[in-house]
């Protein structure tokens, strides 16, 4: 059996088989890990069925850090090469139809009004991966801009919107509280962006809740972009401004809350830059 490095082509080969389980899997439609690796394994050079099955491992935790989804019967296992990386980086680029199939962004209209979302703490340091298996991921999501990805993902970002416009009412009538669940907005809907939120809601004592709503389909700890006007209403109005994160929104949406200020939680760090002449 071949102990040696992986090659383009077998990166290549098995990154296709793999994404072809993960359509399956989200989507809902049986399909045999068995059977795939059964007839992946002539392709290769002569790989073990147990050297497959941690390949495909190694592809889940690339996927997990460029916050998409991956295979949950494929728990991710670090120490990967880059080369995996650049495959499935490859993959994607022949695929772009991907990111925009993928489940969970359906109007949050269709979901019931009680429907709430499950929200625990933020992630801290006294929980953060081993170094080495944080470093990676932080690394591919660094290479790939993931963050910049999100953002610039539209239907994402306003499928997000509109489920926690949906979580807040059902917060608010859970809490006996019809009269506030009535007048929460989505102000970037309704007004635009600009504003520094996108939606207006309420504790159920009647304090403003002004919510910034950050939505991935990647693991709680996938970077987001921020801008200067959020961070600014941030800072100006920190008792009711709120940072909500939205995180493995295709699958099963969970969430966490920060609080201003955001630099005892985040390292926030400029990506761009304006030039004025002198």
């Amino acid at each position: 059996m071949s102990n040696g490095p992986w090659t383009d082509e077998e990166n290549d080969l098995i990154v296709a088989d793999y994404f072809a389980m993960l359509a399956d899997d989200v989507s809902g439609r049986p399909y045999k890990k068995a059977e795939h690796r059964r007839a992946l394994l002539p392709l290769l050079n002569d790989r073990s069925e147990g050297s497959v099955e941690f390949k495909h491992q190694n592809i889940s935790a690339v996927l997990k850090g460029l916050g998409e989804d991956w295979i949950p019967g494929y728990k991710p296992a670090f120490n990967f090469q880059m080369t995996l990386v650049d495959a499935v980086a490859r993959w994607l680029a022949l695929n772009p139809a991907w990111l925009g199939l993928r489940p969970g962004l359906q109007p949050a209209a269709g979901l019931r009004e009680t429907a709430q979302i499950w929200v625990g703490p933020s992630p801290t340091l006294s929980n953060q991966p081993p170094p080495q298996e944080l470093e990676q991921m932080l690394h591919i999501a660094r290479k790939f801009d993931v963050a910049g990805r999100d953002e610039r993902n539209r239907a994402l970002g306003r499928a997000g919107e509109e489920r926690v416009l949906a979580h807040e009412r059902a917060a608010l009538r859970t809490a006996g509280r019809d009269d506030l669940a009535r007048k929460v907005r989505w102000v970037s809907d309704e007004d635009g962006d600009g504003a520094g939120y996108d939606i207006a809601s309420f504790a159920p004592d009647g304090l403003p809740r002004l919510i910034e709503v950050k939505t991935t389909n990647g693991w709680e700890r996938t970077p987001f972009h921020i801008t200067r006007n959020e961070l600014a209403v941030a800072e100006e109005r920190r008792s009711e401004w709120r940072l909500f994160r939205l995180w493995n929104f295709s699958r099963e949406p969970k969430a966490f809350e920060l609080h201003p200020p955001l630099d005892a939680h985040v390292s926030l760090t400029a990506t761009t830059f304006q030039a004025s002449f002198h």
